[in-house]
């Protein structure tokens, strides 16, 4: 009976282990806006979405779910970091050469689920540059310092973002398939006169360029940069969904034994919008519909590669998006003209560039059969605040200088009665412009640096609009922030300003 009794107690404390250290998956959408998936109310008969609105419809949806930055690389340094990327210098989109933006001994998402026992990875799309300050990526060597260097154990990873040069996977610290006869060379200056561009080749292209997107052409598809060389190494852009689920359930099945967490950089919906074949028309909206189709499907197989390995019990995913849409962002790829009554930003104003609602405000949902319950939550989360999160529910404690915008809101997160969410966030844009907003319950305000606003419609071309220094939007009655309450108010004008300033000032939210 005693050793009957051990055994109990032995299969107890180890079930509890396993509970207390979750797996965990983020999955980051790229350009995706609120009303862009069926969960969040999009209406087009054809955009289907099965996997994200049974993820929804089995976890917690939040209506209030945020990235912090409305362009890439800074959404992404701070998620790592948890760190807004305007307190930083050099943490706006990121150049195809650029160096490592993290550099080793600033303190990331990976070092501590590391330090917890985890094995981690980042597999996907990167856009935080790769190596030494001042030197950037040796593409034909090292790059270093990488992902390995900042507390991933492996990555497998489009190393900038495919609009910018080059088209190669990096698979931990070396381009991938790399013949070593044929040097890869990646720079901003057409590298001879006879170099094929989207300018001089322009006839030959597959999609067209409608803005910036036309120097080196792969695929029938001109870029942002030049390169020549690696041509062993280059990749087919239809094929980047399928390889990072084919590499995420290698590498899953690999560490199902210990916990592990998974960044999962999804590439859609970014341009260049290049589903592969089988998803091209099953939209109806062209190509920026189909990667939505496309990226469902990645839900899809993550959640069943999870169940087939008995581990979704054990799981936590984190599906979330790095900034909010936008419809021509430099290609002729049909968005705009296939938009039709479609709102991708749903209810909210602008989308990727600006620090209006629809920039930043994203599908974000929560899942964790068994210990998420299913429903809906209107507390503000962010993508910024899952380090501090998870280390309070992993009972770590946090450097005292890292991680310092990052808050705890891990009991919203999992839906538990009573919890609260952030009482305050700060948006941004690509940073260094001096453009904020600042949300506080109800209230927001919108400060702008300059007099125009950015992508203030996405159904439409890039547009800009005139704004006033200083906007007050009452949420709640104004969603679409059409109504500057800030001369009828100006007390609690005055008094967000002061309290945003005061937050910029101090250098850190905690």
């Amino acid at each position: 009976m005693k050793y009957i009794y051990l055994t109990i107690v032995v299969v107890f404390l180890a079930i509890h282990a396993m509970a207390s250290k979750p797996n965990v998956i983020v999955i980051m959408a790229d350009d995706l806006g609120f009303g862009d998936v069926g969960c969040y109310g999009a209406k087009p008969k054809n955009l289907k979405t099965p996997h994200i609105d049974q993820l929804a419809k089995e976890g917690l949806r939040f209506t209030s779910g945020y990235c912090s930055a409305s362009t890439c690389t800074p959404t992404r340094y701070s998620f790592l970091t948890g760190n807004y990327a305007f307190r930083r210098a050099g943490t706006g989109i990121a150049p195809p050469n650029g160096p490592s933006i993290i550099q080793p001994g600033e303190k990331t998402i990976g070092d501590l689920l590391k330090s917890a026992g985890y094995r981690t990875a980042v597999i996907g799309k990167w856009h935080l540059g790769l190596g030494a300050p001042g030197k950037g990526p040796d593409w034909n060597g090292e790059l270093k310092p990488g992902p390995r260097e900042i507390g991933f154990d492996y990555n497998f990873l489009l190393p900038t973002t495919n609009d910018r040069v080059p088209q190669v996977y990096v698979e931990n610290s070396r381009v991938l398939n790399l013949d070593p006869s044929d040097p890869l060379w990646v720079g901003m200056k057409q590298p001879s006169e006879d170099h094929p561009t989207g300018i001089t080749h322009r006839h030959t292209l597959k999609m067209d360029w409608s803005h910036g997107h036309n120097s080196t052409i792969h695929n029938g598809i001109s870029r942002i940069g030049f390169y020549t060389g690696g041509h062993s190494a280059r990749f087919r852009d239809e094929d980047l969904a399928d390889k990072w689920v084919e590499k995420s359930e290698e590498w899953i099945k690999k560490n199902k034994k210990d916990p592990f967490f998974l960044f999962f950089a999804s590439h859609d919906l970014h341009v260049p919008r290049i589903p592969h074949e089988r998803f091209k028309g099953k939209s109806g909206l062209s190509y920026r519909g189909d990667v939505i189709v496309q990226l469902d499907w990645c839900v899809g197989e993550i959640v069943r590669i999870l169940k087939e390995q008995g581990l979704e019990k054990n799981t936590m995913i984190v599906f979330c998006s790095d900034n909010g849409p936008v419809g021509d962002d430099g290609y002729k790829d049909g968005a705009l003209e296939f938009m039709g009554d479609h709102k991708p930003a749903g209810p909210y104003k602008g989308g990727k560039y600006s620090v209006f609602e629809g920039g930043t405000r994203t599908p974000f949902i929560t899942w964790w059969p068994g210990t998420i319950e299913p429903g809906t939550s209107d507390e503000v989360v962010c993508t910024i605040d899952l380090a501090t999160s998870l280390a309070s529910h992993l009972g770590l404690s946090l450097p005292k200088d890292s991680y310092i915008d990052s808050l705890d809101v891990m009991d919203a997160l999992l839906g538990k009665e009573g919890a609260k969410g952030r009482d305050h966030l700060i948006q941004q844009d690509n940073g260094g412009r001096g453009n904020f907003g600042f949300r506080k319950g109800k209230w927001k305000l919108l400060r702008h640096a300059k007099k125009m606003a950015r992508n203030v419609t996405v159904e439409q071309k890039l547009a800009n609009e005139a704004v006033d220094k200083l906007t007050l939007i009452d949420l709640e009655k104004d969603p679409g922030e059409r109504i500057n309450l800030a001369q009828s108010n100006p007390e609690m004008t005055e008094k967000l300003n002061a309290e945003l300033q005061a937050l910029l000032d101090r250098g850190r939210s905690r």
